[in-house]
């Protein structure tokens, strides 16, 4: 049986200089990488090439992690609607040129007049996923929608928030488990124990379940065994990607021995 893939995301080194974080590509014990598309970090034809190059060069396979700062696709504000989606559009073809194995994105969050618009929030959100992942099928990228901390106002922190996307939207989308986000709805478990099928990429960190430290995968109280438990019982061979933005080469080794 093939075996968890072990990677890593570059939102640790989001604060320095792209042209460092590329460098750094060659130093990583690990041949899965995830490229942020945001900040600092936006991606345009000359880095998509650079990628491409060190790819190339260094045998490395990419995934995608959208951008997510001030974009809302569950937003009430037409024009800011459009822009965030246009601008996800394009992240969506940087992926394709990179030959990502995965595009990552974030949900709905609510905003000041949400109460306003009950079950506007759904509503809008699952018309971007649909036209997103419409986009998606064209270029032929995977994508899955993260979970996120309902702590912070987001929508998708729970599986059955994710059933009613199912049932509203019957969309064959899978799930970016980020352990540190489900940590803090105290979710892990439910998300394995509801929706193992739909898991397809998986974000590891570390938390004390108050908020979302990107801590190194040992710094913490998720429980790392019964994760692995779990990944072994529903037979999960895909990548779980370090987000950690601390002890990030600790975590990479962690993770491949307990998952070895």
């Amino acid at each position: 049986m093939s075996k968890p893939k072990v990677g890593v995301s570059m939102l640790y080194s989001l604060g320095e200089p792209y042209n460092r974080m590329v460098k750094r590509l060659a130093t990583m014990e690990t041949k899965y990488i995830e490229i942020l598309d945001d900040g600092t970090y936006d991606l345009n034809k000359s880095r998509v090439a650079q990628l491409k190059e060190a790819a190339k060069s260094l045998d490395l396979t990419y995934s995608v992690h959208a951008p997510f700062v001030d974009i809302n696709i569950g937003s009430p504000a037409k024009p800011m609607l459009a822009a965030g989606l246009k601008r996800l559009k394009q992240s969506l073809a940087n992926a394709n040129e990179l030959d990502a194995k995965m595009w990552t994105f974030h949900p709905a969050q609510f905003t000041g007049i949400s109460a306003f618009y009950p079950d506007g929030l759904f509503k809008q959100s699952f018309e971007s996923i649909k036209e997103l992942y419409a986009v998606a099928e064209d270029y032929g990228v995977n994508v899955a929608l993260e979970n996120l901390p309902s702590q912070y106002g987001y929508l998708m922190s729970k599986p059955e928030e994710f059933q009613r996307l199912y049932k509203e939207t019957n969309l064959p989308i899978g799930i970016t488990l980020d352990l540190g986000h489900a940590h803090l709805d105290r979710q892990i478990q439910p998300f394995f124990d509801q929706l193992a099928d739909k898991i397809v990429h998986i974000h590891a960190s570390n938390n004390y379940g108050k908020q979302d430290d990107h801590n190194g995968v040992e710094d913490g109280n998720i429980d790392y065994s019964q994760f692995v438990e779990n990944l072994r019982r529903i037979g999960y061979d895909k990548w779980v990607m370090v987000e950690s933005i601390k002890k990030v080469p600790e975590s990479i080794a962690k993770l491949k021995q307990i998952l070895a």
